[in-house]
């Protein structure tokens, strides 16, 4: 899908999956609203793939407006009123939203061993240094739950986990304090929403920005969707015997395995397979189906 110009708003800026929008004759800098729409692209390993996920940026928009309703009490992005404001063209995948200073790191909070974290896990017993116990495997439920960073790398390059220490070098040590009992606090309060309805919330990933006034933090992009977290299951995991019953997904793990099993992250990533996107598309929609039933 190409941005253009819609009705009142001018394109801005798009991201890997988001194309970013400003009122007619403001920038940026000035805008005191921005419009977000969420695209049907989908990404992995850094990559922007092909093709997209048919009506992918409708799914993750509806999650993440019911998850920013589930947590009523955490300030966040979106503009009063904005829902009434929406182009009707991309009303199903937008957001108006009010800018924010960004903070340049992804607020990542693990319940589950799995992914990076347990590839790091393998080489270190530790996960952003981190220790954990001996002895876990693929897919374990941590002791607690952790917190563990990334920097947000420009667009073509490479995220980077990162310690808490370099975190507060990044942020300053109020900032990151705040960013992590935060995110540990919605990881917990999501993580017993998804539990009631038969899910595992193995882990999430926030982004936060600063109010451009007041300096208060709030909770920004999308949240808790299928592609900022991993779900699983959560009778297949208490009965599971091997890695893949344990973990069976609802979100963009499809993709990730797939593009892992056939592709050497050299170069352009090859096509994604038409059963690949069906079956994506399909847990993304039941996800949705089962959190909100």
């Amino acid at each position: 899908m190409t941005a253009t110009d819609l009705d009142g708003w001018h394109h801005a800026y798009s991201g890997k999956v988001r194309d970013l929008y400003v009122p007619a004759g403001q920038s940026l800098e000035t805008a005191s609203e921005l419009l977000v729409v969420a695209s049907d692209r989908v990404s992995a390993f850094d990559h922007v793939l092909s093709p997209g996920i048919p009506g992918k940026g409708a799914l993750l928009t509806t999650l993440s407006n019911w998850w920013f309703a589930q947590l009523a009490d955490v300030p966040n992005h979106l503009a009063p009123g904005g829902a009434d404001r929406l182009p009707a063209s991309v009303a199903d995948r937008a957001m108006i939203v009010e800018p924010l200073d960004m903070f340049p790191v992804e607020c990542v909070v693990r319940g589950y061993l799995t992914g990076s974290g347990w590839a790091e896990y393998q080489q270190t017993r530790s996960v952003t240094g981190i220790p954990l116990p001996e002895g876990l495997r693929n897919g374990d439920r941590l002791p607690e739950p952790i917190f563990t960073p990334a920097w947000k790398a420009p667009q073509g390059a490479h995220d980077e986990n990162i310690t808490f220490e370099r975190m507060v070098e990044l942020v300053g040590a109020d900032a990151a304090e705040a960013l992590r009992s935060l995110s540990l606090k919605i990881y917990e309060t999501a993580a017993g929403i998804a539990e009631s309805k038969g899910l595992v919330l193995a882990d999430t990933k926030f982004e936060f920005g600063a109010d451009r006034a007041t300096g208060r933090i709030r909770l920004a992009d999308e949240v808790l969707t299928s592609d900022s977290s991993r779900y699983w299951d959560l009778a297949a995991w208490r009965s599971g015997a091997t890695p893949e019953e344990r973990m069976a997904s609802f979100d963009k793990q499809i993709v990730r395995d797939w593009l892992a099993a056939n592709w050497d992250r050299q170069g352009t990533p090859p096509e994604l397979p038409a059963v690949i996107v069906a079956q994506t598309a399909d847990r993304y929609r039941e996800l949705i189906g089962r959190l909100t039933s």
